[in-house]
């Protein structure tokens, strides 16, 4: 199969299979990551259909909405490839990524280690779309839908966290500010990662500083 069509597949699979997802991780997610991962495709050197195919694939199925099983989106992607006639290098390599390219697994001091330019590529993109103004929507519209609370002064934020504590975290959103968003800019590997999620942090600084004049009602 040529790649064109099977990215033309993998799309019409990715958005049929997150028609009712959560507003921050729906296809408009995979639609700005895939897009982001192109871009920094233009400056290194990398298996680009890996890296698109992983960028597609890579939230099929988000543990977070599947009782935590982080098997899943790899075994779907493994037979949605497979169906597709990939090659099992390429579906090796994408599934790799998937298992390992999340943030919490970053927590995980037991999590085997893998680590290709592919997946940093496609790990830039996606930790960009979690940061900046759109990063701050995202962490909002999710806090909402698991009903958290918006901020708590009493609460304060742990960034030291185990993946256990982060899975089962039911914190306030701001936390997560602390706990992750903040944290991101420093895990930049590409160089057009790092210039982006440098105005995309500076943007969270500032908007927390508002948040926290609003909220304490100061000028």
């Amino acid at each position: 199969m040529k790649e064109y069509q099977l990215i033309q597949n993998t799309v019409h699979f990715v958005k049929k299979t997150l028609l009712e997802a959560e507003g921050g991780h729906d296809w408009f997610h995979i639609e700005r990551v895939y897009n982001t991962a192109n871009l920094i495709l233009k400056n290194e050197r990398a298996d680009q259909l890996v890296v698109k195919l992983s960028a597609l694939l890579h939230d099929i199925a988000d543990p977070k909405f599947h009782d935590g099983d982080e098997t899943l989106g790899p075994k779907m992607t493994q037979e949605f490839l497979r169906g597709q006639n990939t090659s099992e290098d390429t579906i090796d390599h994408v599934v790799k990524i998937i298992q390992h390219m999340s943030f919490k697994n970053s927590l995980d001091k037991n999590q085997g280690t893998f680590t290709s330019k592919e997946m940093e590529i496609v790990q830039d993109a996606d930790r960009l779309d979690a940061i900046g103004a759109i990063g701050i929507a995202r962490a909002f519209n999710y806090g909402g839908f698991k009903n958290r609370a918006l901020y708590d002064p009493g609460m304060p934020p742990n960034p030291n966290m185990t993946k256990e504590e982060y899975k089962t975290s039911n914190a306030p959103t701001i936390n997560h500010f602390y706990e992750k968003l903040l944290l991101l800019k420093d895990g930049m590997h590409t160089e057009t990662g790092k210039r982006i999620a440098q105005e995309r942090h500076q943007f969270m600084l500032e908007y927390l500083e508002q948040f926290y004049k609003e909220w304490n009602g100061r000028e």
